[in-house]
């Protein structure tokens, strides 16, 4: 998927802060301190495998992108088998944000933390034809908030992370300046070892890897 991503951004930003009006809250709009560098490297990063692996794998996606679900139900499978659980692959997964359903699906993943949030991912990403295309945003979030209970969360969590508008304009400004410094034009992008290359099937990511381990 390709989009401008640094232009949408400040729509994004925009709806983040009225997304209590869904999650039937109340917000307030978040400071401007949310564009401090601290701020942005203030978001947790969500990473799987040794972190002295010989090789970094990035991914750049969106839980609203079709070729990012594919990604994630096929290539990523036998990336984590063969090369993320032996150790061989450090893996950190950076949210991209087109669209305001996407964000809120990466605030439902991070409400449960690190431990669950790679598990929420692949339910989100599993069930992406089915919440993904509601045309109704009060349907999304419900469809949302059923994902993050079969994660163990409860309403009340979940409300309180959807409504949390600091932390969506937060992660909005996070994933801008991620997607600058590694020129991210498309979903699913990944950056191997400090070089940033488009969607691949697992036989290219095979040969990439086997490369850097010889």
């Amino acid at each position: 998927m390709n989009k401008g991503f640094l232009a949408i951004a400040a729509v994004i930003v925009a709806v983040a802060g009225g997304a209590g009006w869904y999650f039937g809250g109340s917000s307030e709009p978040a400071e401007a301190a949310v564009e401090t560098v601290a701020m942005v490297d203030g978001v947790q990063e969500m990473t799987l495998g040794a972190d002295d692996a010989p090789v970094e794998i990035i991914e750049y996606a969106s839980y609203t992108c079709p070729h990012c679900a594919r990604f994630h139900e096929g290539p990523f499978k036998q990336l984590k088998t063969d090369y993320i659980d032996t150790g061989k692959v450090k893996f950190t997964y950076r949210e991209v944000y087109f669209d305001r359903f996407g964000l809120w699906g990466s605030m439902v993943a991070r409400c449960g933390g690190e431990q669950k949030f790679f598990g929420i991912t692949t339910e989100l990403y599993a069930q992406q034809s089915e919440w993904a295309r509601l045309q109704d945003p009060v349907a999304i979030a419900d469809a949302l908030r059923k994902i993050g209970r079969t994660a163990g969360m409860n309403n009340d969590q979940l409300d309180a992370c959807l409504n949390d508008a600091e932390q969506a304009e937060t992660l909005v400004a996070w994933y801008e300046a991620n997607a600058a410094r590694d020129g991210i034009s498309s979903t699913p992008s990944f950056v191997i070892d400090g070089r940033t290359y488009s969607n691949m099937n697992f036989a290219e990511f095979q040969s990439i890897i086997d490369e850097k381990l010889n």
